[in-house]
């Protein structure tokens, strides 16, 4: 009978999730190899074995960061009504968020400043804006959206759900009595309705 893998899978998973966690409430300082075996009930030769060391380590808790951040997007597939999947985009974008904080942080908050990306890395992670933007240039193709920059309109939509969950995150949003959901959805359909052309306010 083969030997089970000592340095499998679900190893690397438990080591990237505990080292992105570590790297989100105490900084990269305090990410150590020998800490991060301790805590996750394994030796630095596993890490090694698995990384090669903190600097791949480092650029693996980038990709999987971006990884399964585009997982959770690609479950979006596109359909006939481009506003309705930005919406289910930007709806996905906040599960990831509130699945994943610690990887989130990794992404777009100040954990990210812990990382240099290659070029590999980086082509992957713009890979993600690419849902977003694809949706957008529907919309304008469809008349629904006004003929602008494609990267304006997608850009300024992400910032405002970025900024929407940057602040559940740190539980900062105000109090209301719909509660967050609701919040959510009326925020994405306010930032949508600013591109809509004439004609698509007219229908809406």
């Amino acid at each position: 009978m083969a030997r089970p893998k000592v340095h499998d899978e679900a190893l690397r998973v438990r080591l990237l999730e505990q080292a992105v966690r570590t790297l989100s409430e105490e900084g990269p300082d305090a990410l150590s190899l020998r800490k991060l075996a301790a805590q996750v009930g394994t030796s630095t030769t596993a890490v090694y074995s698995l990384f090669g060391g903190k600097p791949a380590l480092l650029g693996a808790v980038y990709d999987e960061a971006f990884e399964r951040f585009g997982r959770r997007l690609a479950t979006i597939p596109p359909g006939d009504d481009p506003l309705a999947d930005l919406a289910a985009l930007g709806v996905v974008y906040r599960q990831s968020a509130l699945a994943d904080p610690h990887f989130y942080q990794v992404m777009f908050g100040p954990a990210g400043g812990s990382f240099t990306p290659g070029p590999e890395s980086r082509t992957r992670a713009e890979a993600t804006f690419r849902p977003l933007l694809d949706a957008v240039r529907r919309a304008i193709d469809a008349g629904v959206f006004r003929d602008e920059d494609p990267a304006v309109i997608a850009g300024s939509l992400w910032a405002s759900v970025h900024g929407f969950v940057s602040l559940e995150l740190r539980s900062l949003l105000p109090p209301t009595e719909d509660g967050p959901d609701e919040l959510y959805r009326k925020a994405m359909v306010a930032s949508s309705a600013g591109w809509l052309t004439a004609d698509a306010r007219a229908r809406a």
